[in-house]
């Protein structure tokens, strides 16, 4: 009933009028832009290097120019938060058995401390707990009548059933509660001392050897793209965690991690073993501390009774650097994102200087550090400069330069995508969120009218997880109604060749202009999409 009041809402919602000065929107202006922001010069933009300072600097010139209001902090077009990256510190240890004949683990080989934890040490009983999740929404809790104050948890990775398309933690997608850092919050909410991460069943857990997850998270040589995460998200953890092996979470438990895994799969709730041995463990990561910053113009509105809500439409501007043999561009992830919400502001701007102003307020934000794991729409969500009751809809674009192209045996990259040709999808675009909010989905259809690109709503629920790999998912998780406009992966994504003489224009200045309509239309209707479902996930400090 929900979702049938929200889509007859979104009837409600269209503005018949076509957006003002929809038709400044150029492909032209738009590749000028692009091939100077993704050129080899601007060396792929990678966060914390002076290209992608220049490139900031770039965009906030563009919106003085534009006469754009400012809409970060203290009166600036900034907001800046703070990130934080990790080396292995000494000390790091885990043992297990009596005190006179622990048998000691290898590090990297059998464990490794998680960048989220804490550094300290604890000796104490280890109690698993299935996948280490309260969620009273699912009327899920793996502490259902354990006590695990001043224990150590084993908790697995990962989601249960993450394979299961009809699982209740979000079907295929990878949940909220999949990530370490939840985990070891929840944890540390029932009191344990300690958490130790063991296989789960998705990709990334046990189909993954340990030896190649601890070398990501700790290579032997200082990596060329740091492993970030916001250190208003670190600094909350007060008890250590490592992640380890297979073989040794099942020492530490006297039994077998395949039946409990399984077990845990369906049980909904309960501490299912208890650990033999006393562990003895300790974490140190040694951390260095940016500064890094988001990029937020607007467009005051008009409406007396409105102007105190808004529309934000939003892209991300950074992508993965480069090294002394290549540089990866980014000019589909996403100089085409960039360069199309400048031009949208653009046409804003103009519109307003002939008198057409929305009656909503429209915040135009370009995300930092979003390949470093959507950093900076965290960090707006954490601390939000306009309320987020008052934000009508995000409309968050990334990677809409190209036509969707899934190799067969495409590897990693495309799991989860069935293989086809760029040729087929040369008229389409993923709307991604349609689930989460089917009535800001309907106002992009009508908006579809004239421009009449072929709308896939397809993407919400599979192994790819694409829903969850860019900006409009953290305004999702605090249940702002939010969609991602997308053309889909193809060979060149994350690699030299995505570079700007290959974008297709013509379909992006469409895309561009489809992203535009929606927003005024959203900026000026009577009505407010809501969400399907209202999400239950704690928000974060």
């Amino acid at each position: 009933m929900r979702i049938l009041a929200g889509l007859l809402l979104a009837g409600a919602l269209w503005a018949q009028n076509r957006a003002p000065e929809i038709e400044s929107i150029k492909r032209d202006e738009m590749k000028a832009d692009l091939f100077f922001l993704a050129s080899d010069e601007m060396r792929g933009r990678l966060t914390n290097t002076p290209e992608y300072r220049l490139a900031a600097e770039w965009i906030l010139s563009r919106f003085r120019r534009l006469g754009l209001a400012p809409a970060g902090e203290a009166g600036e077009y900034t907001q800046e938060f703070e990130l934080v990256y990790g080396r292995l510190g000494e000390g790091n240890r885990l043992s297990v058995g009596p005190r006179d004949a622990r048998r000691a683990a290898r590090l990297r080989d059998e464990f490794s401390p998680v960048l989220p934890s804490a550094n300290g040490e604890v000796r104490a009983q280890a109690v698993f707990v299935g996948f280490g999740v309260t969620a009273p929404e699912w009327n899920w809790d793996d502490y259902r009548g354990a006590d695990v104050k001043g224990k150590i948890v084993i908790v697995l990775e990962g989601d249960p059933r993450e394979e299961d398309p009809k699982s209740v933690f979000e079907g295929l997608v990878t949940s909220e509660y999949a990530s370490a850092w939840r985990k070891i919050m929840i944890a540390q909410e029932h009191g344990a001392a300690g958490v130790l991460l063991a296989p789960g069943d998705g990709p990334g857990g046990r189909k993954r050897s340990f030896a190649t997850l601890a070398g990501g998270d700790w290579p032997s040589k200082p990596p060329r793209i740091e492993r970030y995460d916001l250190a208003s998200r670190v600094n909350q953890v007060r008890i250590p965690a490592l992640r380890i092996a297979e073989p040794l979470a099942a020492q530490i438990l006297g039994q077998p991690l395949a039946p409990l895994r399984e077990t845990a799969n369906r049980q909904g709730g309960a501490a299912l073993a208890s650990g033999r041995e006393e562990v003895d463990m300790a974490a140190a990561v040694t951390r260095t501390t940016i500064v890094e910053r988001n990029l937020l113009a607007k467009i005051e509105g008009s409406g007396p009774q409105r102007k105190d809500e808004a529309v934000i439409i939003s892209a991300h501007h950074d992508h993965d650097g480069a090294d002394e043999s290549q540089v990866l561009n980014g000019a589909d992830d996403n100089g085409s994102g960039t360069v199309a919400l400048l031009d949208i502001a653009e046409a804003y701007a103009a519109a307003a200087r002939g008198g057409k102003r929305p009656e909503r307020t429209v915040i135009f934000a370009l995300w930092g550090s979003e390949e470093r794991g959507l950093l900076g729409s965290y960090a707006w969500l954490q601390h939000p400069l306009w309320p987020l009751d008052k934000t009508v809809a995000a409309l968050n674009m990334d990677m809409i330069g190209r036509s969707e192209e899934v190799p067969e045996n495409g590897g990693r990259r495309f799991f989860g995508l069935k293989p086809q040709t760029a040729a087929a999808n040369a008229n389409s675009v993923h709307i991604m969120g349609y689930s989460f909010t089917p009535a800001l989905a309907a106002v992009v259809k009508q908006a579809n009218r004239e421009i009449d690109l072929t709308l896939r709503l397809d993407y919400d629920n599979t192994r790819s997880n694409l829903v969850r790999r860019s900006d409009q998912w953290p305004f999702l998780k605090g249940n702002v109604p939010a969609l991602f406009f997308h053309t889909g992966l193809h060979p060149d994504y994350h690699r030299m060749g995505d570079r700007p003489e290959k974008i297709e224009y013509a379909k992006m200045e469409r895309i561009a202009r489809l992203v535009y309509q929606t927003s005024w239309d959203l900026a000026n209707a009577a009505g407010r999409p809501g969400m399907a479902v209202p999400r239950v996930i704690p928000p974060e400090p």
